[in-house]
């Protein structure tokens, strides 16, 4: 509108134009300030959306993860097919057979009784020289069933009723033995068998018919006495100076529970529990510490023991994926730093203290070298920033001889129960994991004192009655 129209308004009508105009300032305000909050907002978006392309571009450019150069198992690495070779002659060798046996348990002397060119009469005397070999075999296998007739009667002095006392291990309740037993849970803990599995096989291979149901009351009755002997097996494990441990998942009721092993030169200690948390351990030693915990780098694995005692093999891989990442300045010389330490704890028993005290204060003047270069790399910076937090953990090996420089025992005692896992895919019950833990617990701990798995499960079990006179 022109300053002419305005002047011929009237006062009021002028009014009510300024007020229209007013009203349309203010909506042009509020759509303002609407769009100025969702350019923010988009350019927030867009910020976030630049980070992220960012990661992943930076992600594209890195190596994959191996067993290699990461924590990645053996298992999920991708093994090449073999070079196609030129077909060659076999390469003598001495022929080797299999050693006769110390003590047959039948020989048969096979003699001729003529020869085979002129059918002519031949004695023992001339048949001095012989061949000897094994024929090995296996007998029909079936249970030994005993009947125990418990005779019952009147007494005729007292007229009281009697009936007589079982025989020792063979009292009345479940009518497998001992050595069934220990082979039942021998078979599913160790072999991961199934119970229908576990049926199946008692019933074509011993002859004998078990259903699922006795197999799982096998089970229940062994708990109680394997819980026993776990814990006397922990409580070696808490007073031992040197312990290591490690965890791996488990499957418990259709959760994600977790399987640690905390074990020692002389004893291996299973529990399975429902959190990868550091209270495992604190729960596990009390008011125990250790000089040495022996652990990757893991969190919780962290501030159980005087000293610790890192993982060196996982700093190796480490440092190897910071070099496939592209790492020339720090990673490749701290690599070789460890296989020196690793090459100087294969060598401790034949070198002295003081020239152990020598090679680790050595090694810490090269660590302490290593960590003030100038790493532009991110994965290097990485590397370092790591190490910086457990730069003191990693030569307390070199002046203590019954510390290992890796947690491999760990893992070693964790590998059973991995296979189990793929095997059987969980656990349906925690009494069944409990079970398990204090079965492989037993296993283990066997193994170091030179039992098989059979051994030592029919020992705590059946343990062996003790008389008077052994005592």
């Amino acid at each position: 509108m022109d300053r002419a129209s305005l002047r011929s308004l009237s006062h009021d009508d002028l009014i009510s134009v300024i007020l229209a105009q007013a009203e349309v300032i203010a909506q042009q305000n509020t759509q303002n300030a609407a769009l100025t909050v969702l350019i923010e907002r988009q350019a927030a978006t867009i910020a976030l959306l630049e980070k992220r392309i960012a990661e992943l571009e930076e992600k594209l450019g890195k190596p994959p993860k191996t067993p290699d150069n990461s924590s990645l198992p053996p298992s999920s690495g991708h093994k090449p097919n073999l070079p196609e070779r030129k077909p060659q002659g076999r390469k003598g060798r001495p022929g080797v057979t299999r050693a006769l046996a110390a003590d047959p348990d039948r020989v048969i002397e096979a003699m001729a009784a003529q020869c085979p060119h002129c059918a002519a009469a031949l004695a023992e005397a001339d048949q001095a020289d012989v061949h000897a070999y094994d024929h090995i075999d296996l007998p029909p296998i079936k249970p030994i069933t005993t009947r125990i007739n418990l005779h019952r009667g009147v007494c005729p002095c007292c007229a009281g009723r009697f009936i007589a006392p079982a025989p020792q291990g063979m009292e009345p309740g479940s009518p497998f033995g001992p050595n069934i037993c220990a082979l039942v849970i021998h078979l599913h803990i160790t072999q991961a068998i199934s119970f229908e599995r576990l049926k199946d096989i008692m019933k074509t291979v011993f002859g004998l018919d078990i259903s699922e149901g006795a197999i799982a009351n096998i089970l229940d009755r062994a708990q109680a006495p394997m819980l026993a002997a776990a814990e006397r097996i922990a409580d070696e494990v808490r007073a031992a100076d040197v312990i290591a441990s490690d965890e791996t998942s488990a499957r418990v009721a259709g959760r994600k529970w977790w399987q640690w092993v905390m074990h020692c030169s002389t004893a291996i200690y299973h529990v399975i529990a429902d959190t990868r948390g550091a209270r495992v351990i604190t729960d596990f030693l009390g008011q125990a510490q250790p000089d040495v915990w022996v652990a990757d780098r893991y969190g919780a694995q962290n501030g159980h023991g005087k000293q610790r005692q890192v993982c060196l093999a996982h700093l190796l891989r480490d440092a190897q994926y910071a070099i496939d990442c592209g790492d020339t300045v720090f990673a490749p010389a701290f690599k070789a730093l460890l296989k020196r330490a690793c090459n100087i704890g294969k060598r401790r028993d034949r070198l002295k203290d003081a020239t152990l005290i020598q090679y680790q204060r050595r090694f810490d003047h090269d660590l302490t070298e290593l960590l003030r270069r100038d790493v532009v790399h991110a994965q290097g910076r990485k590397l370092v920033r790591a190490i910086k937090k457990c730069r003191n953990d990693l030569f307390v090996f070199m002046t203590r001889r019954d510390v290992p420089t890796t947690n491999n025992g760990s893992e070693r005692a964790l590998r059973m129960s991995v296979i189990f896992r793929k095997v059987t895919g969980c656990f349906r019950s925690v009494w069944g994991a409990k079970l398990y833990a204090a079965t492989v617990s037993v296993i283990a701990t066997g193994k170091l004192n030179g039992k098989s798995a059979l051994e030592a499960i029919a020992e705590v079990i059946n343990p062996p009655k003790v008389t008077p006179l052994d005592a």
